[in-house]
């Protein structure tokens, strides 16, 4: 068995930039505004890889990502502060009952397509939002308060590297190579033996657990959680994450997770410009890089990787690593 030399070469790179990154913040280079942002990176791109394996890689349209991540935040919240479960398994927790959340939304919604989809998935965010926003037990309008901030550099980069290491793994393997032939033609692929709507779901249910834990990370993070961190607005932050470094690739979406973090970070003093920002920057890479910053960075498996994306006009099966 071929070792694969672009995945450990990546591995190692990623445990170089975890070590520098401990060093600076165990000696006191980096103060709380930096240790924050690099939190949120990692945050972030947890978010932008699993909505990448339902948008991107599975074909489907889900604007409810956000929803997903509430479950977890509210849920590892609620663990910590009312019975005092270990940390790392309320993260656990919560992302399993929001990949419990996401197979509900994916039986009666995944067989639907297109705006259809878009619109059921927004609808399941926003229900999660009034129903944490109308539940006194939870804090209501007001969220949740004095979350302890467990979660530390160390744990949340080995968590971030845990998620992108699956997904692509996944996207891979057999199943992978469903969702993606899902993606390229769903009747195609339903004609040659693949259960379209399982598949969608194994994705969406995939997104959705991932999400959930990347919730809990950031609600002890930041120690407060309210039901309007989790709107429209934030499910639409996650897909501009993904669509601005390029649909079906995983690299790319780490790209654009660090970019609009970077984004974001730099101009936390001109909240009302943010979103002016963000549309510009899509429609200029509409117009001048429609496949996204990434988007033609793809890897090809061995055999016939090369031909298969060759046929498909350059088109490879799956995501970069």
């Amino acid at each position: 068995m071929k070792i694969n030399k672009k995945f450990w070469l990546s591995i190692v790179l990623a445990l170089v930039l975890y070590g520098v990154v401990q060093i600076l913040l165990t000696t006191g280079a980096l103060n709380d505004v930096y240790k924050s942002m690099f939190l949120l990176i990692c945050v972030n791109v947890m978010l932008a890889v699993s909505l990448n394996l339902i948008n991107g890689i599975t074909g489907q349209f889900s604007i409810g990502h956000a929803g997903f991540m509430s479950v977890g935040a509210y849920v590892s919240a609620i663990l910590t502060l009312d019975y005092d479960v270990p940390f790392i398994l309320t993260i656990l927790i919560g992302g399993l009952v929001a990949a419990v959340c996401g197979v509900l939304i994916g039986m009666p919604t995944l067989r639907l397509n297109g705006d259809y989809l878009a619109i059921a998935t927004l609808g399941f965010g926003e229900i999660i939002r009034i129903i944490m926003l109308n539940t006194e037990y939870v804090g209501g309008a007001s969220g949740l308060s004095g979350i302890p901030a467990k979660t530390t550099w160390t744990i949340m980069f080995f968590f971030t590297l845990i998620t992108v290491v699956l997904i692509n793994n996944f996207i891979r393997s057999t199943h992978g190579r469903a969702c993606i032939a899902i993606r390229e033609n769903e009747i195609a692929a339903e004609a040659m033996g693949i259960n379209t709507t399982l598949y969608k779901i194994i994705a969406f249910t995939l997104g959705a657990l991932f999400a959930g834990m990347a919730g809990g990370l950031s609600a002890h993070t930041f120690y407060v959680i309210t039901p309007g961190s989790f709107n429209f607005l934030k499910s639409f932050e996650i897909l501009v994450m993904v669509v601005l470094g390029g649909l079906g690739s995983t690299a790319g979406s780490i790209v654009g997770a660090v970019f609009v973090t970077l984004l974001y970070t730099y101009l936390r003093d001109f909240p009302e410009w943010r979103m002016i920002i963000y549309s510009i920057v899509l429609i200029l890479m509409m117009i001048f890089r429609p496949g996204g910053l990434l988007g033609s960075t793809r890897f090809s498996l061995k055999k016939f990787g090369k031909k298969e994306a060759k046929a498909n006009g350059g088109i490879s099966d799956s995501s970069a690593s």
